[in-house]
């Protein structure tokens, strides 16, 4: 039985968890979204990597293509980053067994037009309250596979102003030319105002008009506010605001509709 890891969406970070199951794996595949070139290091040293450049992959991955096809134990791989950009002509796929893409985040595995359709998920940081998945293809000698879901594990985490990474320290997805930092502390913020009493980013989500709180994020993130000064501003805590102006930054162009529905929250909250 031969066995294939597949990844997406690092965005700089490569789990301890995701490191150990790889290293039974022959070959890695990532769909993109990588961010930093020691991931690819770290990979490439537990097994042959296969990677397609993301969105997120700025000027160090220009040289990674848009697009990948391959053949590992007998199948026919395609590989893109974001699904919308699939070959929608039959001949430009005709040996493809499996094709693999991220950047949703979310994890999808279906059969479309005589083949399989793979998105690993995001096993990097974690956005919201998605899970953090990938997944290993399974292959034996007749070329029969399939694939196993994996799921880590979140631990419900705190939403504390003190605990946030705001303080001079750079954003997971490359985020330091599009907003600052090193502000002001959350010290007014509703997980502070809470005392010690923590509250998990699910529990907070679930009180807010998350509509209302993204609109209010992105005009202040435009304005060069500071992650603390945001959290401060809208009475909420310094690990929402980050993640909500993770998403604005790497996505340009989306709207606050946008931003809430790559949350994976409901249109009316």
């Amino acid at each position: 039985m031969h066995r294939i890891g597949i990844i997406s969406d690092t965005h700089g970070l490569l789990r301890p968890e995701v490191e150990e199951t790889l290293q039974g794996c022959e070959a890695i595949l990532h769909g993109g979204d990588i961010n930093k070139p020691e991931i690819l290091d770290k990979l490439n040293r537990i097994a042959p990597t296969y990677v397609v450049r993301g969105n997120n992959d700025k000027e160090w991955a220009k040289e990674l293509p848009e697009t990948l096809s391959f053949s590992l134990c007998g199948i026919g791989f395609f590989m893109v980053h974001n699904k919308k950009y699939i070959p929608k002509r039959k001949e430009d796929l005709k040996d493809v067994d499996i094709i693999v893409y991220g950047h949703s985040h979310k994890y999808e595995e279906k059969q479309e037009g005589g083949r399989l359709l793979l998105n690993p998920g995001s096993c990097g940081p974690r956005r919201f309250t998605q899970p953090i998945t990938f997944a290993v293809l399974a292959v034996g000698d007749d070329g029969a596979y399939k694939v196993e879901k994996v799921e880590i594990a979140h631990p419900a985490g705190a939403v504390k102003a003190d605990g946030a990474k705001s303080n001079g320290a750079e954003l997971d997805h490359g985020m330091a030319d599009g907003i600052k930092t090193n502000g002001t502390e959350a010290a007014g913020s509703k997980a502070d105002r809470a005392g010690t009493e923590k509250v998990t980013l699910e529990q907070e989500i679930a009180t807010l008009d998350m509509k209302r709180v993204v609109k209010a994020v992105m005009r202040d993130t435009n304005r060069r506010r500071s992650v603390g000064e945001i959290a401060v501003k809208n009475g909420i805590s310094e690990e929402l605001t980050e993640q909500i102006c993770r998403l604005y930054l790497t996505h340009p162009g989306v709207s606050a509709d946008g931003v809430v529905d790559k949350m994976g929250l409901p249109k009316n909250r």
